[in-house]
């Protein structure tokens, strides 16, 4: 019986993408290899947000041509939708397959010629005649604005599986809208579309079945969910039916624009214990200036109005951003007032980026792009920055109880577990995975909260 295997980069929604292509595999009769030397498949699923995830899928290619030639290598996800020409030149490449053609994917790879030309018939597909001399690839990619199919996340096995995972993430939505002008994102994804609201009901309720108890809800831009309806829907409606439809214990919410951060969502969050404390609000920077330039839809008192709701509502929450530095034209001033910006705000964690020229974007052609020492530079300000805030919201738990969810990391004197306000933390003792409980802080430990069981079968409702 054949195999394969999946090897994601990336962001949240390129995982759960990898997860639905695993499961069109298993769904053919496939088994999943437990690393790419040993599959006869294996699908690369990419990122090609900065030139370093280009560089990592690659890498990749030669790692696994040279550890397992006789495998058969595909390429999709973003990197490949961007740049199909690029990577079927990669040696080694049997196929590259674009997001666009993602949701065929295990149809393409074992189908029959004729398969394939009913495939590159359809509507949108553009043969890419340029492709003569890339050895024998075979490519899938065409227009993704001309796609309006969402490639579902797929429904994990139950905890104790060969899934081990005990907070699965469900993509609820794809695409995005925007145009962020340093972002190739959208050109590589396509058009804001949502999963409609019977359908993550439907998983949900999957899930817990199962014995999932936390599920974490994601997508590209997840706040714009339910916008693309015939009768829009918003995406409090969409956590509120989560709420009374479903009876999970804990819903994660990943990222949501500034945009995005309603009054009422904010307040649906502080109400529900069934809401994990944790809030993801994009930045990028703190400079009026640079926003602007960056076509971000914000200024940064919109933004700081924001988080200082979240923070009043939910004094224990988790609060999160991504940081970008090195913007072109960024000046020393323009860094000084992100910094000044950041160290004001409470937050506990942050996600910084240099920023990466994307081929195609408007930011590419700006002037004055920064040297990369500077950006570097910068970025490792930030870093340092953000490691002594998120100390100081930790030290704040010591002595405190919390509630956190079991994972399966265990050292035997030792588990794994993750709070409900995004904290890591080491538990005394061997505890089955996939168990919400609630732990008293007796410290901080390179940067892990470590700490006793006080109760156990929480339930957060």
């Amino acid at each position: 019986m054949a195999s394969f295997y999946v090897e994601n980069f990336g962001c949240r929604a390129t995982q759960a993408d990898g997860a639905a292509i695993e499961r069109q595999f298993e769904d053919r009769g496939l088994i999943r290899a437990s690393a790419p030397a040993q599959s006869e498949i294996v699908v690369l699923n990419t990122c090609t947000v900065t030139a370093a995830a280009d560089q990592d899928a690659r890498a990749a290619i030669r790692r696994i041509r040279r550890e397992n030639p006789g495998c058969q290598i595909v390429v999709t996800g973003c990197y490949a939708q961007r740049a199909p020409e690029e990577v079927a030149s990669l040696p080694g490449v049997d196929r590259v397959i674009g997001n666009s053609h993602k949701p065929q994917l295990a149809e393409i790879v074992f189908g029959s010629p004729q398969t394939h030309s009913n495939i590159a018939s359809n509507p949108g597909f553009v043969p890419l005649s340029s492709l003569a001399s890339a050895a024998q690839s075979e490519v899938f990619v065409s227009n993704i604005f001309a796609h309006t199919e969402l490639l579902a996340a797929p429904v994990f096995d139950g905890p104790g599986s060969n899934n081990d995972r005990t907070r699965p993430n469900l993509k609820v939505q794809d695409g995005c809208d925007n145009r962020c002008s340093f972002c190739v994102i959208p050109y590589v994804r396509g058009q804001s579309r949502s999963l409609p609201l019977s359908q993550i009901v439907e998983q949900i309720n999957v899930l817990v079945d199962s014995g999932f108890r936390e599920v974490v809800i994601s997508g590209i831009n997840l706040g714009r969910w339910g916008r693309d309806f015939g009768a829009p829907l918003r995406f409090e409606e969409m956590v509120r039916e989560i709420l009374s439809q479903t009876d999970l214990q804990k819903l994660r919410i990943s990222s949501v624009e500034p945009m995005d951060w309603s009054d009422e969502l904010i307040r649906i969050m502080a109400a529900s214990p069934r809401i994990a404390k944790h809030a993801h609000v994009p930045l990028q920077s703190g400079s009026d200036r640079v926003l602007r330039g960056m076509h971000r839809k914000y200024r940064p008192w919109h933004y700081r109005e924001k988080v200082e709701k979240i923070r009043a509502a939910m004094p224990t929450a988790a609060i999160g951003a991504d940081v970008m530095v090195g913007f072109p034209g960024e000046s020393e001033t323009d860094f000084e007032e992100t910094r000044r910006f950041i160290e004001y705000l409470p937050f506990t964690y942050l996600h910084v980026f240099t920023y990466s020229s994307r081929p195609g974007t408007p930011a590419s052609s700006l002037r004055d792009q920064i040297p990369v020492q500077i950006a570097r530079e910068r970025n490792r300000i930030l870093r340092e920055l953000a490691t002594r805030k998120k100390l100081a919201f930790m030290r704040t738990f010591v002595g405190k109880i919390v509630d956190a969810i079991t994972l399966n990391v265990s050292d035997g004197s030792s588990t794994e577990a993750l709070t409900d306000n995004y904290l890591k933390l080491r538990l005394e003792g061997r505890h089955e995975a996939n168990q919400w409980l609630k732990a008293q802080v007796e410290r901080v430990e390179a940067g892990v909260l470590m700490a006793v069981e006080t109760a156990h079968n929480f339930s957060g409702l």
